[in-house]
């Protein structure tokens, strides 16, 4: 992964995705369930190895708001309360790179799990 710069970040008018823009012309659509489910926060990856939680129920989540940390990354808060991810400009991108195959498995350890996508109540 290259150390390309971000241009623009765009959430869609239904807040279900947000587009990166970077330097070198790259353009990722990103879905808000994976940024969510996929969060970089300790909440998610857990404090040590072994640690990574499955998020159920966000197929619906959507991005509320967006916070710059510092000049490197964005903090992300979803309507569901989580907030506390920061998303490097790396870890957007490999999100935009490798972001179906990791969606892919965390599909999978959902049906492993016997865990669901879709919200509990709706």
């Amino acid at each position: 992964m290259s150390d390309a710069w971000p241009t623009e970040l765009l959430v869609s008018k239904d807040r279900r995705e947000l587009t990166v823009s970077f330097d070198d012309g790259s353009v990722y659509r990103l879905q808000a369930e994976m940024l969510r489910v996929l969060s970089p926060s300790a909440e998610v990856q857990g404090h040590g190895p072994g640690q990574k939680v499955t998020v159920p129920g966000k197929r619906d989540v959507t991005i509320r708001s967006m916070v710059a940390t510092g000049n490197y990354a964005v903090r992300i808060v979803f309507d569901d309360g989580h907030d506390s991810g920061i998303y490097t400009w790396k870890y957007l991108r490999e999100l935009g790179e490798t972001g179906d195959a990791l969606f892919a498995d965390y599909e999978r350890q959902l049906a492993e799990k016997g865990l669901s996508r879709e919200p509990r109540y709706r």
